[in-house]
């Protein structure tokens, strides 16, 4: 049992070494595309607020959160990061058209949410498949509940924040 131990510890060390790696990787390109570092950091704030999806539906079907149940999570995370991405961009887009923040930022999450809502029904219709697969059961169900907590959370956390960061600039004259 001690040698089971020290791997699934090594694996999920490597996994979120390489998670890490990743998220650092594509904050990088974002700032390059967003020209400023606060954007992207709104984008991935809800990364991590996917777990609220996730650690309660492996408790309520009493799964353990597995090697592969992570790895579901860090493919997951690519799909949330989409969908704030195109909350973020049609909020720039109505901003360069004139619109004022707050119009641009309610337009958003009400124009945008079918596509964030097609991507995550895809998901879940997809990993349904794998739900009761003993080995791929963690991943299906870390990509079915991530998905729904995170079209739930991103719909209204991302614009929410973008507007309170950028707000406060445009406030204060440092925006526009």
């Amino acid at each position: 049992m001690d040698g089971e131990w020290h791997v699934t510890i090594e694996v999920f060390r490597d996994l979120g070494l390489a998670f890490a790696a990743v998220c650092i990787l594509i904050y990088m390109l974002m700032v390059g595309w967003f020209k400023n570092y606060v954007t992207p950091f709104i984008i991935m704030i809800v990364i991590p607020l996917s777990l609220i999806g996730i650690l309660p539906a492996h408790a309520g079907i009493g799964a353990f959160f597995t090697a592969t149940s992570m790895i579901g999570f860090m493919a997951g995370a690519g799909i949330i990061v989409r969908n704030s991405i195109i909350l973020v961009d049609f909020i720039e887009l109505r901003r360069t058209q004139g619109l004022p923040l707050d119009r641009a930022v309610i337009e958003a999450g009400a124009v945008r949410f079918r596509p964030m809502l097609l991507t995550a029904l895809a998901v879940i219709i997809g990993a349904s498949v794998i739900l009761n697969d003993p080995i791929f059961q963690g991943l299906a169900l870390s990509l079915m509940a991530g998905e729904v907590a995170s079209l739930l959370i991103s719909r209204f956390a991302v614009p929410v924040l973008y507007f309170m960061v950028f707000w406060r600039r445009e406030a204060t004259g440092l925006v526009r």
